[in-house]
């Protein structure tokens, strides 16, 4: 049994705390919100819409004392950038595990993270991108930009207007992918730079479109989080991801994408020996 602590109940931290009460493998013990919040001292249930779970809610500036009181296996926060920096340094000095999907975070922000993860031997997830899919697109943008590395790439992504980063962490990672697929090509442009549209309208829980356009023809890959159980899910995956491990790590490594298409290539590889060698022998026969 995984023992789980949600830090930040907004929108997605809801959502994700109802999936993981419908856990069997998974523990539910604490629930943090930011001081001054009106969540707090409720009954979890009743903030994320179901029945009484003995879960009362508290404040960060309780954090340790709820930790050592309820000892969790591993935080999932997605809180703000500011907030889960500075949990995540608590966490860490008491040898809690985490899976951050908190956005916004800067390169020095995410340089702590790693550190930290080192310093203390704990495990850290940083998954800005932890739905499923747009993991899966962010590898098939790479291996597109590794082929067509001599079309334009443009990224374009909606989200809800409440959403306070622009262009979100997820856009810029896919922009790091594309990036990664142009240097590895070869291309002539060693310092690429990825376009990125923000649009924040309505109540879109998020959309990432990648338009790759050459003179003659145009390639689009688009994720779209229908609801915000496509982070729940993601966030699972990763709970027991890290469960027990030490270091810093990214979705791309709880999805283990790579082996993933290294397996798919082999195969294919040698499907494509099979069927030559046949052919070969086949041919050989029909001239004796």
């Amino acid at each position: 049994m995984i023992r789980v602590c949600i830090s930040g109940l907004g929108k997605t931290g809801k959502e994700i705390a109802k999936v993981l009460l419908e856990q069997e493998d998974i523990k539910l013990v604490s629930a943090i919100c930011s001081p001054n919040s009106d969540k707090r001292g409720n009954d979890l249930g009743e903030v994320v819409g179901c029945s009484s779970t003995g879960i009362i809610i508290e404040g960060s500036d309780n954090l340790e004392q709820v930790i050592f009181r309820t000892r969790p296996d591993v935080v999932v926060d997605f809180s703000s950038p500011e907030a889960a920096s500075r949990n995540a340094k608590a966490f860490s000095r008491m040898k809690v595990n985490i899976v951050i999907g908190t956005t916004g975070f800067s390169k020095i922000g995410l340089k702590k993270l790693f550190v930290l993860a080192n310093r203390h031997r704990n495990g850290i997830v940083y998954a800005p991108n932890i739905t499923l899919g747009v993991n899966v697109l962010m590898l098939l943008t790479n291996l597109a930009a590794n082929i067509l590395n001599n079309y334009d790439f443009q990224i374009t992504e909606i989200h809800h207007k409440h959403k306070k980063d622009a262009p979100s962490g997820t856009a810029k990672k896919i922009a790091v992918e594309i990036e990664k697929g142009l240097t590895a090509s070869g291309s002539l442009d060693t310092n690429p730079k990825i376009p990125i549209t923000a649009v924040r309208a309505g109540g879109v829980v998020g959309k990432h479109e990648v338009m790759i356009i050459g003179d003659d023809d145009k390639i689009e890959i688009s994720h779209e989080s229908f609801s915000r159980r496509a982070f729940a899910l993601g966030a699972i995956r990763a709970i027991r991801f890290i469960k027990g491990k030490s270091g810093y790590y990214e979705m791309n490594d709880v999805l283990n994408l790579k082996k993933v298409l290294n397996d798919y290539v082999e195969k294919e590889s040698n499907s494509f020996i099979k069927r030559y060698s046949v052919s070969i022998n086949s041919n050989d026969v029909q001239a004796l």
